[in-house]
């Protein structure tokens, strides 16, 4: 069976369309809750769902992300337990899933045992943010025999030939940071931002996803002008994070809201 992540971004330049990819946290407030959120973003036309998998020393994440890794954690989220919950999803729910987590947490368990279950329970790609491109080469051919997309990230501040290296090798898509430090909420996007990504386009033939500071339709609108898709995390996990104690059926019905109005953004 093709790989998910490679046959949505098929079906997407075929039609000309862009992806939205949210970013939520796995647990966060519980697994129960992001079992219905991913279920409702795929509904309301996300394309991808990006998956945080909860660690104690979280890597680029800004404030906003950690504190729900500690939220998710606090409540007993555990990795076997997000493993179980998307094998669970994939019963009724087939949009493409990427975990993004700690190399920590992929030594901790063993590699081989790690992309095993992350196979087994039906996620697609893996995102390691603090994989060196050194250590690269075992864990990509690892996941490659797997059929699992490695996704990797390009930083503004990535000198051009390690850019190009890291874009050359990552499939599914290619993770273009837009702006440098952590991930947060931001008012404005880089100008650069273009020549970048078309840049980025010399040197990879997978699609080109753009993430950190994005939480406006208009940021949406500008991103998916330049690039494949648009990836929104911080925003949605602070409206989880203030929806905090209320029900679960009205705090998927505020991120579906939310993420809609994203999703209209596209082109």
């Amino acid at each position: 069976m093709a790989n998910r992540i490679d046959a949505t971004f098929a079906a997407l330049r075929s039609s000309g369309g862009k992806a939205l990819m949210p970013f939520i946290t796995a647990g966060d407030p519980d697994l129960q809750t992001t079992a219905a959120l991913v279920r409702d973003l795929a509904a309301r036309g996300a394309a991808l769902i990006e998956l945080g998998l909860p660690y104690s020393d979280p890597v680029a994440d800004g404030p906003t992300i950690q504190a729900s890794y500690t939220r998710a954690l606090g409540g007993g989220a555990r990795l076997d337990d997000i493993f179980r919950m998307v094998r669970e999803l994939r019963a009724d729910c087939d949009v493409p899933i990427t975990a993004m987590g700690s190399f920590s947490l992929v030594t901790r368990r063993g590699v081989t045992r790690f992309l095993d279950d992350a196979r087994d329970a039906g996620i697609d790609g893996v995102i390691i943010p603090d994989l060196s491109l050194e250590e690269y080469d075992d864990v990509a051919a690892a996941a490659d025999k797997r059929d699992l997309a490695h996704v990797m990230l390009v930083a503004p501040t990535s000198p051009w030939e390690r850019a190009a290296r890291l874009a050359e090798r990552s499939t599914g898509f290619l993770y273009y940071i837009s702006v440098t430090g952590i991930t947060g909420e931001r008012n404005e996007l880089p100008l650069e931002l273009v020549d970048r990504v078309a840049r980025l386009r010399e040197a990879t033939r997978v699609p080109i996803c753009v993430g950190f500071g994005i939480s406006k339709p208009e940021h949406v609108r500008q991103v998916t002008a330049v690039a494949d898709g648009a990836i929104v995390g911080s925003a949605i996990v602070r409206r989880i994070g203030d929806l905090a104690g209320e029900d679960r059926g009205r705090i998927v019905a505020a991120i579906g809201a939310y993420v809609s109005d994203l999703v209209a953004a596209l082109p």
